[in-house]
């Protein structure tokens, strides 16, 4: 298969969760392939500033005021004084960070994918210049994935006013942490910082939090952080943070236009979103032009409109998450070695890691209503046995079915292990499983997931345990 003409079969531009994905299966397919990446580590935003290193945060932090709230006192665990060492903490972090990204580079070694060190930027459709190297291919694969969307007339300096990236780093916690921005991200970060003690202001310009997710959910959300003492103003636009002396004053006012008022914070979390990075990829080179939203299109195979060029994950339309890329990543290498690699974006999960966890996948009501008629069974996690067993009892189960055929349309779970729950939803889904299907299917007790099963058994009869 190998093309004797190139230096690589498959270059894959950027070494992300997609990335390196996509290298990897493409070498077990026996394609000849290199993996262009400029960071000093592999494993993109995700294993390197995103999802591994704010995971290992969310779960010290909740370790942390479990001892130090006394929360752990009814379960008879009596603590002495609880004191946080932040930089141990933060070295917990790193060490999970250096596990990972070592890992890809044993796996490019193992899979004998070469890791192209530097910059990529095409010169042509087959050809990519890497720092002082020209590298070509036949088929180039973009998987640059995607970068914090600044805030116009806001600077990030990472000390006082910080991104994502900043904001896992910070060096002492906070007094009053404002977060600019009610998603993921802002939702999770915001919970790190007070669990470890931080006051915790999040101002979003919509209505709601969680912009995507199931209404019901983002209402639920609302309430539960707002409870766990999150100040929380929806509805609300920053218009300015100007910084003074350790300082910042964040300037808001009314989204629909009003009084403005100024709040005062030591530290500034700007996530109002993330944007495909293609700026310096030399597309105009190659003639290809990026959509509205600066993504790439690509057809369901993930060709571009440039024959050889391929693009998966942030860089191209869809949710932007690690595993739609990863997903995508082995269908781009199976399409190139001449396989049939798909991706049912229909199915693809996603998860808030606050706590309670907030999970979905499918449509969420209005969609589905939208689309025609729907039953719906919803469970409360208060009438589940493990749940109550461990004290832990917020949230519930909502499975969403088509009315006439009771295939199930999605799923949304609130509770502690959400995350984890919902690949099962997902599964079904993926096999075209109707609500009866769960319901019929034993679940083991006593879990969290038969709160699943109650859920479905609402579709269509009665429930069990409400």
């Amino acid at each position: 298969m190998a093309d004797g003409n190139y230096d690589f079969d498959v270059l894959v531009i950027g070494s992300g969760p997609g990335g390196y994905v996509a290298a990897i299966r493409a070498a077990q397919l026996g394609l000849r392939t290199g993996c262009v990446e400029s960071r000093e580590t592999l494993g993109g935003t995700c294993l390197n500033v995103g999802c591994i290193p704010s995971k290992a945060l969310l779960n010290a932090s909740e370790k942390f005021y479990e001892a130090a709230s006394g929360a752990l006192a009814k379960h008879g665990v009596k603590l002495g004084s609880v004191e946080l060492d932040l930089p141990a903490m933060m070295a917990d972090k790193a060490k999970a960070v250096t596990g990972l990204t070592g890992g890809i580079e044993f796996l490019f070694k193992k899979n004998k994918v070469e890791w192209v060190k530097g910059l990529g930027t095409f010169i042509d459709a087959h050809t990519v210049q890497v720092g002082e190297r020209k590298v070509t291919a036949k088929n180039v694969v973009i998987a640059t994935g995607s970068s914090v969307t600044p805030l116009p007339g806001v600077e990030i300096d990472q000390k006082i006013v910080v991104d994502s990236t900043g904001a896992i780093a910070l060096e002492k916690v906070p007094e009053h942490l404002v977060v600019i921005g009610g998603g993921v991200i802002g939702l999770e970060l915001g919970s790190v910082w007070q669990r470890l003690g931080a006051k915790v202001t999040v101002v979003e310009f919509l209505d709601q939090l969680l912009p995507g997710m199931d209404s019901e959910v983002r209402k639920e959300a609302a309430k539960i952080f707002k409870k766990q003492g999150m100040e929380i103003k929806l509805s609300t636009k920053v218009t300015g943070v100007a910084v003074n002396g350790g300082k910042a004053t964040v300037t808001v006012e009314p989204a629909a236009g009003g009084t403005p008022e100024t709040i005062e914070a030591d530290a500034v979390l700007v996530s109002i979103g993330r944007k495909p990075n293609t700026d310096g990829l030399g597309l105009d080179k190659i003639g290809l032009a990026t959509n509205q939203r600066g993504q790439i299109e690509t057809d369901h195979s993930f060709r571009t409109k440039v024959d050889g060029v391929w693009a998966i994950g942030d860089v191209i339309p869809g949710p932007m998450l690690a595993h739609k890329a990863e997903d995508e990543g082995i269908a781009v290498a199976e399409n190139i070695a001449g396989l049939t690699g798909i991706v049912n974006h229909d199915v693809i999960p996603s998860v808030v890691y606050t706590h309670p966890e907030i999970a979905g996948v499918g449509l969420t009501e209005e969609q589905a209503k939208e689309k025609g008629e729907i039953k719906i069974g919803k469970f409360p996690m208060a009438g589940n046995s493990r749940a109550k067993a461990i004290d832990d009892t917020v949230g519930w189960v909502k499975v969403i079915a088509d009315a006439k055929t009771d295939r199930v349309l999605g799923a949304w779970i609130i509770t502690s292990v959400a995350g984890t729950m919902i690949a099962q939803v997902a599964q079904a889904m993926e096999f075209g499983a109707t609500s009866e299907d769960i319901a019929y299917t034993c679940h083991a007790h006593p879990t969290h997931s038969e709160a699943i099963k109650e859920a479905a058994m609402g579709v269509l009869g009665k429930p069990i345990h409400i």
